[in-house]
């Protein structure tokens, strides 16, 4: 992993309402928890910044709405204290408020490192807008998770294959480099 001075983690949408039973079975990546906590904790320890992004959605019916109990970020993501929560109701953490672009770029910040729920979703659409706008984005695979998704045909696409094409997508065309946990743990050492 590339690193300049300071990079930021970017922490998405680790809430509640991912427990509901809704969502289906994760079936790959089971410590993302572990691993989003080893990254939280790496980072307070070296006082790098910390975004913390929950998604307030709109809709009643959906286990993260704004006004219930899964709107709630995970309990072991409360255990640490961000420099900014951006709030969102869309997949891009960039279309949040207040405006995550501005405030990374306030601050001279030029690498991010995303991890969260879901992969295919909010982690992957934040990575490549954060490709596109010139970050250098980087996701540790193993620090996300996602369920199984049904296509417009009916078929249920595995969560690891999601996973494994979300990987192919960011990394082989170039929005972010696609490493583990450790990795970025061994990164943080080094300098």
């Amino acid at each position: 992993m590339r690193r300049n001075y300071e990079p930021a983690l970017i922490v998405v949408d680790m809430q509640q309402g991912f427990y509901d039973a809704s969502w289906g079975e994760t079936v790959n990546y089971p410590e993302c928890e572990k691993n989003v906590d080893r990254l939280l904790t790496a980072w307070s320890a070296h006082r790098l910044p910390i975004v913390i992004v929950r998604h307030d959605s709109r809709n009643p019916n959906s286990p993260l709405f704004v006004e219930g109990p899964g709107n709630d970020l995970h309990k072991s993501v409360q255990a640490f204290t961000p420099d900014v929560v951006v709030t969102k109701t869309v997949n891009s953490s960039f279309y949040g408020s207040p405006d995550l672009e501005q405030w990374l770029r306030s601050r001279g910040i030029n690498q991010i490192v995303i991890c969260g729920i879901q992969t295919n979703l909010c982690v992957e659409t934040t990575a490549r807008m954060g490709g596109n706008l010139g970050f250098d984005v980087v996701v540790p695979l193993d620090a996300t998770r996602t369920f199984d998704l049904a296509g417009p045909d009916g078929s249920v696409i595995p969560a690891a294959t999601l996973m494994q094409v979300t990987a192919t997508n960011l990394h082989g065309d170039g929005f972010a480099q696609v490493v583990s946990t450790q990795e970025v743990l061994d990164s943080l050492r080094v300098t």
